[in-house]
């Protein structure tokens, strides 16, 4: 007996493999995770009627109230919005993430996994992964609504489709901090809560919906500063929809004078920092 309790294992074995292995447990939990959005289709089908009806709103009702460059044409305002409404989208899954890795610790399948010889930011780079393939999927929907309410795009397909990128790159950024709220709070619905209410300052103090012209002075500042406004100048230069009369900056913000180069560095900014902070808190918070 002496010798079974010897060698019987205390803790779950340890994965081998490193990197490959981590990959591998990724797109396994990643797996996982979009099998169970296809068994629970109102996931996705609530996922895209928020932002549909952004575009229709914004387009139909402020549309021609807006002065775009000292123009009120619905056009320009169309060309002008959009890259913010598809930026505002992909910020918003940060709930979803929450949301998602909170139900998994409330139903304790977080400890399950634990149990398994898996690499330990397996299970929160798959739940990311799984959110970013669900972001695009709404991505693609929406940009196909833009186009029917008059959107239009003035670069080659290379630049447009590098435009969704840089958006779907700050998406899977707001994922990780998505994810850390999740481990943070005991409930899903607090998850939800958690991770809306600091999205609304964040994408209305931006340059998404109005020129930052008209906003008080401070308020410039840090709206040129956002990485939310950053994102939207660089899809609007990748899509072609920068406008004219309105300024790149209007207080001199290195990020506004090179959005592209600026939308990258804080992304993966935002991914290193808090993907760091989540799998550390996934560790202690599933102990």
């Amino acid at each position: 007996m002496s010798a079974i309790a010897k060698d019987a294992p205390t803790s779950a074995p340890r994965p081998s493999g490193g990197v490959t292995q981590s990959v591998k447990d990724s797109l396994v939990v990643a797996k996982r995770n979009l099998i169970r959005m296809t068994r629970i289709p109102e996931m996705v089908i609530f996922g895209l009627i928020q932002p549909i009806m952004f575009v229709v709103l914004f387009t139909y009702v402020f549309g021609g109230s807006i002065s775009i460059g000292g123009s009120t044409d619905p056009q320009l305002y169309k060309e002008f919005l959009m890259a913010g409404i598809f930026a505002q989208t992909v910020t918003f899954a940060t709930a979803g993430a929450g949301a998602g890795i909170a139900d998994d610790m409330h139903k304790g399948l977080i400890d399950r996994f634990r149990s398994l010889p898996m690499a330990r930011g397996a299970v929160l780079t798959g739940r990311t992964l799984a959110d970013l393939v669900q972001t695009t999927l709404t991505l693609v929907v929406l940009a196909g609504v833009a186009l029917l309410v008059g959107w239009r795009t003035h670069e080659n397909i290379g630049k447009v489709i590098c435009g969704f990128l840089l958006l779907l790159l700050l998406g899977y950024a707001f994922s990780w901090i998505g994810a850390l709220i999740g481990l943070s709070v005991r409930t899903p619905e607090a998850a939800t809560s958690g991770g809306l209410i600091w999205l609304f300052p964040l994408t209305f103090i931006s340059n998404a919906f109005v020129p930052v012209t008209g906003m008080p002075t401070f308020l410039q500042h840090v709206a040129e500063w956002n990485p939310f406004s950053a994102t939207v100048a660089g899809a609007r230069e990748l899509f072609g929809n920068t406008m004219p009369g309105v300024p790149k900056s209007v207080t001199g913000a290195w990020p506004m004078e090179h959005p592209i180069i600026a939308s990258i560095i804080w992304s993966v900014l935002i991914i290193v920092v808090f993907r760091t902070l989540a799998v550390r808190k996934y560790r202690s918070a599933a102990t």
